[in-house]
């Protein structure tokens, strides 16, 4: 493809003069008609990778996406900026479902989920038009959902095969070499079929730092201060629904500062009316479960705090990674306690029931309801053909994985050297050296400004001594 062509494509349809770094090898990569893995930092402009190359290509570009506020946000920036030709299938009820199928051939971008994709009806219209390109945003998902969460990433390698291997783009901000490798085997490719088009995950404007503290009940007092001092906005990120909401009322109470809470359990509308809020500079502070970030592409976020420790270091660099995107000084804190670990490891544990149990419902001799919470989940694998041997294995394999990725956050955890080297390790890459590193590079952060302070609202929300410790970590004034 005539690079001319390209950069007349990405004027007249985006209005941009230039490409991000990663953007244009991934562009023509796939439009040279080649299977890509492209590994690029949150906020590198991933929906321009299969955007452009729509309008250089006929047929349908088909993206799987993971959350369905994911897909409609993608939606409506195409509707804004003229672009009609555009299908959510997500979301939607069985007759309103079956409309848009029927508008397929008049499609150009369609927006569908694993779990709508492996409806028979669906993958059968979608053979019938010209699928030329499927894209599979945010692809870790395969490796880190497929197994034990949504199973249903795990028959994407069957809907490529159903659509006759149209080129495939994998878009991801975090995946480490073993996690590439696994992304690749769940979807059938070999990596010297693959065009891997990959840049640092370094966020150097993103100030690396673990406070340890003596016990769970420190934390809340902790992030009271911390929310004060910090200038900006900023998410805190909560392994409960509860404590998310719960922390969000008390926070707005004690502090002044304008919070909300976000998780899976809330009602879509009220999901979106904070999601819009936070966007437009009315909510300061949200304090969410690992639902919210996907999607939401805020420049000016100045701050992530992680209450809970993450059950992985991949999710752990994309939800830090939603700070700082306009290349300012930002910060990453993650509050740590004895217990945390093991509410990570519940977090990430699925029991498997006795093998005569699973092989009595595998053969139909009892309903899956006897296999408890999780009956679905393994009735999709019998479904699959899988024996109960098969799925045991599959099973503990997976145990294996979440055990050493929970060492793995230990390990970040308890480092006494630069945190920002063990992560560009951990993807497979070299550290580098720079100024305003990490807790451990700047060992007298707490003494020293963080970012510029928060205005209080009252003496009683502040703390005098606190804000002159943390006025700007990174001499920023």
């Amino acid at each position: 493809m005539n690079r001319d062509r390209i950069y007349q494509t990405l004027h007249r349809r985006f209005g941009y003069q230039k490409f991000r770094d990663g953007q244009l090898a991934t562009i023509e990569a796939v439009l040279a008609g080649q299977d890509t893995l492209a590994v690029l930092p949150t906020g590198g402009g991933k929906s321009l990778l299969y955007q452009l190359p729509a309008y250089l290509t006929p047929g349908i570009v088909l993206v799987v996406s993971p959350l369905i506020s994911l897909m409609q946000d993608q939606v409506d920036r195409l509707h804004r900026r003229g672009e009609k030709r555009v299908l959510l299938l997500s979301g939607q009820d069985k007759r309103a479902r079956e409309q848009q199928l029927g508008r397929l051939g008049q499609a150009k971008f369609v927006f569908a989920s694993p779990e709508i994709l492996a409806n028979p009806t669906v993958s059968t219209a979608l053979r019938r038009v010209h699928v030329a390109i499927l894209t599979i945003d945010e692809a870790h998902c395969i490796s880190q959902w497929g197994p034990d969460f949504r199973p249903e990433y795990l028959l994407l390698r069957q809907l490529r095969e159903l659509l006759d291997n149209p080129v495939t783009l994998m878009l991801t901000a975090t995946a480490p070499p073993r996690v590439q490798a696994d992304i690749l085997a769940k979807l059938g490719l070999s990596r010297e079929g693959v065009t891997l088009i990959r840049r640092s995950v370094n966020r150097e404007n993103i100030f690396l730092a673990v406070e340890q503290l003596t016990s769970p009940d420190e934390k809340a007092p902790r992030l009271l201060q911390l929310v004060q001092a910090l200038s900006g906005a900023g998410i805190v990120y909560f392994a409960s629904r509860r404590l998310a909401t719960m922390t969000a009322a008390w926070l707005q109470k004690q502090s002044g500062i304008a919070v909300a809470a976000y998780h899976a359990g809330m009602p879509a509308a009220d999901r979106f009316r904070v999601q819009q809020q936070f966007m437009n500079n009315d909510l300061q502070l949200i304090c969410a479960t690992s639902a919210f970030g996907m999607g939401v592409d805020k420049a000016d976020i100045r701050f992530i705090i992680h209450y809970h420790q993450p059950t992985n270091l991949a999710d752990y660099v994309q939800e830090i990674g939603r700070a700082g995107r306009d290349g300012q000084q930002s910060a990453a804190i993650l509050l740590a306690s004895p217990g945390d670990g093991l509410l990570a490891r519940q977090l990430t544990t699925i029991d498997l029931p006795p093998v005569s149990l699973l092989e009595r419902v595998r053969q139909g001799e009892l309903a899956s309801a006897a296999l408890g919470a999780n009956h679905e989940l393994f009735t999709f694998y019998f479904r699959q053909h899988y024996t109960v041997d098969q799925l045991v294995t599959a099973f503990n394999r997976r145990r294996q994985q979440n055990r050493w990725q929970l060492e793995q956050v230990q390990s970040y955890l308890s480092l006494d050297s630069c945190r920002r080297a063990f992560l560009l390790n951990y993807f497979g890459e070299r550290p580098v050296d720079q100024d305003r590193c990490c807790d451990h590079e700047s060992p007298d952060w707490l003494s020293q400004p963080l970012l510029p302070p928060r205005p209080l609202p009252s003496p009683q929300a502040g703390n005098d001594d606190w804000d002159q410790q943390l006025r700007g970590l990174l001499n920023l004034s």
